[in-house]
């Protein structure tokens, strides 16, 4: 049975939530004939690695990613570093043939994104490469996927996505990296919602985006009450078109205060809608346009679907198909998704060539808030 060495860059919340997926992988999927250990991690601090070495048990603690990138004993690379901080390691992972899983976004400007297809195509790279674009791979909406494959929606008209948090609303929050130009609620919530549109409904024509730069001044820290200048947007409304000619609304902001983790979606077309709660995932709402209401209202409703831990193999249903689920699980099975594909030597989705298409909408986001006009998207 083949092992797999795993090597970590970055672990800060996202990396640790990758090692937590490792070793929490054989519960909920069938791994076949592989096994996959973590052996490196690397931090921009010798305390810091010191630290996720202890955590991840891995065996070597670094603070040079090429430790891991250019080292022949690692099979798969993980980028969980701050936004700014992934596109030499991605390039050096892609030069050294390495399989790869990124975090969104996957660069911070468009170059750099071109700069890794130019990359991608110099070094003829064919290794397993994934986003971490967990959404996708919640259960409700796998099933929201299904059943607009299946056209039980029909044609689509209309569709309204939400990515609510309430982080940035209070000017005592002191400065972090997301405060930074890197940052933002465009790259960190928006780039979500981009993918699942992609995703769900197909590719964008065109985009009519307006940010809010709400707080423009925050503390250095929590012990530094030192001000120091916030450019990154508090939020963002995108007016957006498919090719196929649906018209929908993204708005992705950390201004909504009662709201921890919210995005909700719903979807409209001519035989019926679909809505989803991130606060509520266990279920997928379905309105089935095409029954009857009369007499009475006859069976006509909104019919909730419980979708719970129900996933197709190699995905497991532990603990049990009724159990509720949640934000971790949803990245166990886009890691199992990823490992498998590692483990059968094929490709999968979403690739990083998703993460440059994402990039170039995010990209149009930015142009079409600065000169306040409508976008068309590639």
């Amino acid at each position: 049975m083949k092992t797999y060495r795993v090597g970590i860059i970055g672990f800060g919340m996202i990396g640790k939530v990758h090692a937590f997926c490792y070793a929490s992988l054989p519960y909920y999927s069938e791994l076949f004939n592989a096994k996959f250990q973590i052996s490196h991690v690397a931090t921009a601090h010798p305390e810091t690695a010191e630290k996720a070495k202890q955590i991840c048990g891995a065996e070597t603690a670094t603070t040079n990613f090429r430790n891991i990138t250019e080292n022949p004993d690692i099979d798969i690379v993980h980028i969980c570093t701050p936004n700014n901080q992934h596109v030499e390691p991605l390039i050096s992972a892609i030069q050294n043939g390495k399989h790869i899983y990124c975090d969104k976004p996957l660069t911070t400007s468009l170059a750099e994104a071109e700069h890794v297809r130019h990359i991608f195509e110099t070094e003829k790279y064919v290794a397993t490469n994934q986003m971490t674009f967990h959404l996708r791979f919640f259960s409700a909406i796998q099933k929201a996927k299904q059943l607009i494959v299946d056209e039980k929606l029909g044609r689509i008209y209309q569709f309204r996505f939400a990515y609510l948090h309430s982080s940035n609303a209070s000017p005592l929050v002191p400065f972090k990296w997301k405060h930074s130009e890197s940052g933002g609620v465009v790259r960190d919530l928006a780039s979500h919602l981009l993918d699942l549109t992609d995703h769900l409904l197909g590719s964008l024509d065109s985009v009519f985006a307006e940010t809010q730069h709400a707080v423009q001044k925050r503390p250095v820290s929590e012990s530094n009450p030192e001000l120091v200048d916030i450019h990154a947007e508090d939020a963002v409304t995108i007016l957006v078109k498919t090719r196929n000619g649906a018209h929908g609304i993204l708005e992705a902001t950390k201004l909504a205060t009662g709201n921890e983790d919210e995005m909700r979606f719903e979807i409209n077309g001519e035989k019926g809608s679909i809505r989803f709660s991130l606060m509520n995932p266990h279920f997928l709402d379905f309105f089935d346009a095409t029954v009857s209401d009369k007499p009475f209202g006859g069976y006509s409703g909104w019919r909730q679907i419980p979708c719970g831990g129900r996933l197709e193999r190699p995905d497991t249903e532990f603990p049990s198909p009724k159990s509720t689920t949640g934000w971790v699980r949803a990245h166990i099975s886009c890691l199992s998704n990823f490992l498998h594909a590692v483990a059968e030597n094929r490709s999968t989705s979403p690739d990083l060539l998703q993460g440059i298409k994402i990039d170039g909408w995010i990209d149009a986001v930015f142009r079409s808030a600065k000169n306040q006009t409508k976008i068309p998207v590639k």
